[in-house]
This record gives C-alpha cells, sequence and structure tokens, in this order.
C-alpha cells in the first residue's frame, strides 16, 4: 500500500513539468536516437539508464551520475575501478589482484543487484553464482563514458536491477588514439583505437591488451600470480535516412588468470597453488534507431556469452567448465502525446541457457513495460508499470515512479521510488550447490534528493537520502554447502558530492557516502548484524589542475571504513586509506604521463585471505591524431 500512497502524494505534492534536454555529448549521440533539442542547461547530460531513450539528467527524479572520457583518461590506467570509486554510493571488493573477481556494490546492494550494460547490451554472466558482471575483465582503455543510476529500476530493466545500472559506452574515437604504459609488477599495458565520423557513417575501433606478473592472490602466499588479456570493442551508425539509423556493436575480450585455491582445512584461507582461470566474454547487438516528431524508438537484438574454464593444481584431470549466454529481443519507445504528456514504453523476451560440466537448464522471460510522464517548464513526475512473466517462476508486476522540481534555475529536488525483482539464477537452482526451492528476491527503494548545479559545469552540491528494503536475499550456506534465502534485509543513508571546476583548468570533487546494511530477518541467526562486506563510510577526494603550459597534476585520495567479510561478524576487514598521485606532459600531439598507486603503500583486504597492491609506479604515453 505504501507504494500507492507514494506515487499519489508525490502527484499532488509535484508541478509536472517540461525536460529541457541538452546537447549529449558524443558517447550516447552516437549510440543512440535523441530526441530533438529543447533547451539547454548548463553541464547537463543525456542518459539511457533512467527509461531506456535518451533523456536529459535534470528530467528524471532519479540519482544518475555520468563519468566522461576527460575524467577516465585523467585517472590513467588500466583499473577501471579506480574511476569507479568516484562515483557515490559505490564500493568494491576484489579477490586478489587486477583481473580477479572484481565485484561493485552500489548502496548497499549485493554487487550481483547491479545490472550492467555495455552499449546498451546486457552483459551480467548467467553462469556465475549470482548472476553477477566480473569487472575484472573490463579494461579502462575501452570505456568512453559510464553512466550510473543508484538504486532500484526493474520497472525499465527488469530483473538484475535491483541496486542500480550501469551502462557503459565504449571508446570509438574520431581518428587515431594510442596508448602504452609499463609499470611495477612487469605490467604492460596498451590501446589502439580508430574511428571516423563522416556524412551517414560513424564506425570505430579499439583494442587493447595487457599483462603483468602480478603479485600473490593469496594474503599468506609467495608466488606472483599474473592476468593476461585482449580486448576488442567496436560501433557502428549508419543513417539510412533522415531519423532513421542502423546501429551496431559488439565486444570480445579473452583473458587468462593465474590463481590461488581456498584450503578446506586451516588455514581456511587461500592457498599458493597453480591454477588457471580462461574467460572468454562476447557480446553485441545490432538494432535501429528511429526518431520522428512524436515517436522515437530503440529496437535491437543482442547476445551475450560468457565461458569460462578452471583448470591446474586442484582441478588435476577433471577441469572445471561453465558457459551461459543470454539472447534478448527488444524494442524501447518515447511518444509525445500531446502538450506536456509522453508515454516511454517497452518490451522484450530474454533467452537464458547455463551450461557446467554437468548439467545444461535454460530459462526465459517475457516483459513489457510503461511510463507516463507529465512536464512543465518547473517540475517532472513520470510513474509506470513492468510485467514480466519467468518460464520458471511465473509472473510479476513491478511499479516505479519520480519527480523532480526546479526551484530555480540551478537548483532541483527530486524524488524516486524503485522496486526490483530477480529470480534465482540458473546455477543457484542448479548448479552444484543449488537449490529448487528458493524464492525470488526483491527490493523495494526510496530516494529524496536536493542538487545544485551540474557534476560537469562549474559547480555541483549534491545531497541524498535513500533506503531499500530487500526480501528473500539469496546466500550460500557455508555449513550446509547450499544456497538459501535469508528474509529481509534493509540499506539505508546518504550521499554527499560536491564538484567545483571554476575553469577548464582546474577540477575537484568529494563524494561521501554514508549506508547502514543489516539482516532484519526476525528470529534469524544474523538479526542486527551487517550485511557482509559492506563497509558504512566511504569518501573520496580528488584534484586535477594544468598548468598554463600544460603540464597537468592530479590526485585521489580514498578512505574506506571498516567491515565485517562474514555475517556472523567474526571476521573483521579493517578500513583503509589509499593516495594515488599523477602528471602528465604535452609533447605535440604526444603527451607523456605516469602516477604512483596507493603511495604510503597501505595494507588491507576487501576479502579476506586475498591481497591487494602496495605502492606502484607506471610511466606511458597517449597520442591523438
Amino acid at each position: 500500500m505504501r507504494k500507492y500512497l507514494f506515487l499519489l502524494t508525490t502527484a499532488f505534492l509535484v508541478q509536472p513539468a517540461l525536460a529541457q534536454d541538452a546537447s549529449s555529448n558524443d558517447a550516447v549521440e552516437y549510440a543512440t536516437a535523441a530526441p530533438p533539442p529543447m533547451g539547454e542547461v548548463e553541464g547537463e547530460t543525456i542518459t539511457v539508464v533512467a527509461t531506456g531513450m535518451p533523456i536529459s539528467t535534470a528530467e528524471t527524479g532519479q540519482p544518475v551520475t555520468i563519468i566522461g572520457l576527460d575524467e577516465i583518461e585523467a585517472v590513467q590506467g588500466p583499473d577501471l575501478t579506480r574511476v569507479l570509486q568516484r562515483l557515490p554510493g559505490t564500493t568494491v571488493t576484489r579477490n586478489g589482484g587486477v583481473g580477479g573477481f572484481t565485484g561493485v556494490r552500489v548502496r548497499g546492494a549485493p554487487s550481483e543487484h547491479l545490472l550492467v550494460l555495455i552499449d546498451g547490451v546486457k552483459v551480467n554472466d548467467a553462469g556465475a553464482p549470482g548472476g553477477g558482471f566480473d569487472f575484472g575483465n573490463l579494461l579502462a582503455g575501452n570505456i568512453q563514458q559510464i553512466e550510473l543510476l543508484r538504486g532500484p529500476n526493474s520497472v525499465v530493466w527488469g530483473s538484475d536491477a535491483m541496486g542500480g545500472v550501469m551502462n557503459l559506452t565504449t571508446l570509438a574515437p574520431d581518428g587515431i588514439v594510442a596508448s602504452g604504459e609499463y609499470g611495477s609488477d612487469e605490467t604492460i599495458y596498451a590501446t589502439l583505437g580508430g574511428g571516423m565520423r563522416t556524412g551517414a557513417l560513424e564506425a570505430g575501433v579499439t583494442g587493447s591488451y595487457m599483462t603483468s606478473d602480478g603479485y600473490s592472490t593469496a594474503a599468506g602466499g609467495t608466488e606472483a600470480d599474473g592476468f593476461r588479456q585482449w580486448q576488442v570493442t567496436g560501433r557502428a551508425r549508419y543513417e539510412l535516412a533522415y531519423g532513421l539509423a542502423v546501429v551496431a556493436n559488439a565486444r570480445h575480450a579473452d583473458g587468462k588468470l593465474d590463481q590461488d585455491s581456498f584450503a578446506w582445512t586451516p588455514p581456511y584461507a587461500p592457498v599458493d597453488s597453480a591454477d588457471f582461470q580462461d574467460t572468454k566474454e562476447t557480446s553485441g547487438r545490432l538494432g535501429f534507431d528511429y526518431a520522428g516528431k512524436a515517436l522515437s524508438l530503440r529496437g535491437g537484438y543482442s547476445l551475450a556469452k560468457t565461458a569460462r574454464v578452471y583448470t591446474g593444481e586442484s582441478y588435476g584431470d577433471y577441469p572445471y567448465a561453465t558457459d551461459a549466454r543470454n539472447d534478448r529481443a527488444e524494442l524501447f519507445g518515447q511518444y509525445r502525446v500531446a502538450g506536456p504528456f509522453r508515454l516511454d514504453f517497452g518490451a522484450d523476451r530474454e533467452w537464458s541457457r547455463f551450461a557446467d560440466s554437468g548439467t545444461t537448464k535454460k530459462v526465459n522471460t517475457n516483459s513489457g513495460h510503461a511510463l507516463l510522464g507529465f512536464y512543465t517548464p518547473f517540475a517532472t513526475l513520470a510513474a509506470g508499470a513492468r510485467y514480466d512473466d519467468n518460464s520458471r517462476f511465473g509472473d510479476a508486476w513491478t511499479f516505479g515512479g519520480n519527480a523532480s522540481v526546479r526551484l530555480a534555475y540551478d537548483l532541483r529536488l527530486r524524488a524516486s521510488y524503485g522496486e526490483g525483482f530477480k529470480a534465482p539464477t540458473l546455477y543457484q537452482l542448479y548448479g552444484y550447490y543449488g537449490a529448487l526451492d528458493l524464492k525470488p528476491e526483491t527490493s523495494t527503494g526510496y530516494d529524496f534528493g536536493i542538487e545544485k548545479g551540474t557534476r560537469d559545469g562549474s559547480f555541483f552540491a549534491g545531497v541524498s537520502l535513500f533506503r531499500r528494503n530487500s526480501t528473500n536475499l539469496i546466500d550460500f550456506d557455508l555449513f550446509n554447502s547450499v544456497y538459501y534465502n535469508i528474509g529481509k534485509s534493509r540499506a539505508e543513508g546518504f550521499e554527499v558530492e560536491l564538484a567545483a571546476r571554476p575553469s577548464d583548468e582546474l577540477r575537484a570533487g568529494v563524494v561521501y557516502s554514508y549506508v547502514e546494511s543489516k539482516d532484519r530477518t526476525v528470529g534469524g541467526f544474523y538479526e542486527g548484524n551487517d550485511l557482509n562486506r559492506r563497509p558504512r563510510h566511504a569518501v573520496t577526494a580528488s584534484f586535477d589542475w594544468t598548468s598554463p603550459f600544460g603540464v597537468a597534476l592530479g590526485a585521489d585520495a580514498r578512505l574506506v571504513g571498516d567491515s565485517f567479510d562474514d555475517r556472523g561478524e567474526y571476521v573483521p576487514l579493517d578500513g583503509y586509506e589509499t593516495v594515488d598521485l599523477r602528471a602528465s606532459v604535452p609533447l605535440g600531439p604526444v603527451q607523456i604521463y605516469g602516477r604512483v598507486e596507493n603511495l604510503f603503500d597501505a595494507g588491507y583486504q576487501t576479502v579476506a585471505g586475498y591481497n591487494t597492491a602496495g605502492r606502484s609506479a607506471h610511466i606511458g604515453a597517449r597520442l591523438k591524431i
């Protein structure tokens, strides 16, 4: 009942309003069909994670943060998590070094509850235990833009969007770009990309390669565990007629990771072993964009495949392999009904398949959604619903709504309500540790915020309050070696973000998040305990300055509070602080750059028993022509 009262109350409190669209940057404009511009506010950007269609960030009441190419390049290096830590409400856990399993948690949600899109393609691994995406296989040099919506948004995106939605737009340059660097642990990283934008055709391809001797994954180990990967991404758009275009994108990543095994006898922790994980990720989409006077459409067919093979000392003559695939046919639309009314809608069908060394299982889902928006020059209001029909769990409805009030030219108040629904993964049902009696996970999220300015404008300040209640979260029972539903949990807190860009030469920002995530299962063994690996405090401060001579200096400082590795709160994870320094010097079309990561050589763990990198130094060069 409360969700309906929220939507009705919002409708009465808000004066609906004009969505003031802005000119999009190349990343989104290149990949999607944008509606006709209707005005511009300093620094406004375009996002697709809110409705599935291009929309101004000032037009939605949902909390959306966007990081562009200039910021990604300023941070330097292949490790994308060093950029992601600038996003509010975001923490990262990693099993060892770069290439090890890397989970991103948003506002205290499990990493499996973040839906990840690459160029609009759902890439969550249907073969992973929780169906999440491993950021260890994604290198920063292939990424041009990051969009993050924080909080449930299953109305638009369906299953997996329980905690948030992230869309990563791959790099498709206009011209030639190349970079290469060398650093600690014999790390070599190189990228090469090229593209064109002439007439009706826009196309680009980027490739990257990384190899590193690494360091021991096991905290008590001595042998180095390396990582090697090559990756290719590409995007293309061809305009058939005014307002109608064919679009395509593809990605392939091939990596090999040295691993340590987990000892199920004392010390009950990772230990040195000659184990290996080979991973191949392939995704792509072929579709169309149509932008008419009253109707805009974006449709297509996409696939995402992840194949993993585990071999080595622990597996002997019996390697373990998983092969997962997700196919999706989708249609998103936007219809400008009349006057201030607009309807965003969509329908899709997904086919998922999971196979391991002993079984093959399939599931499919049919879905449809609609969001009705009402807009005036002072505020926006949108509310809608989604219907899912899962071949194994039947049908389900999810609801959502959001509102934004412009109190002044660059000051707005926003609010949102969203629901999430996630069926158990095929691995959780049929894998070696599976349980057929698992129930779907659900969540309801509330968010209220006030913002002044825009993140890439001259000044931005924002405060967000949020709460997300979750039911039937799926966890792993270490005592009985089986997946089970844990009942209820709640994550709540607030985020504060400050950013200043008084000139093109100077940029500074601070992001602070407080998140309290607790098990609220009445009578449960862990009732009142913090959920594991969810630090309450996280803050990132960044600074970048460019001198009149083009020499650039920058620094990032990251502080993360204490947490626990387990739900019983027996294994603590101490908080930590890291500082990164960087510099670059232009020499014509070439830029020489270098950085020192973890300047003070802080020792810490984000997953108990797994090492993290100490102090490291890197130097490289970047070319753009």
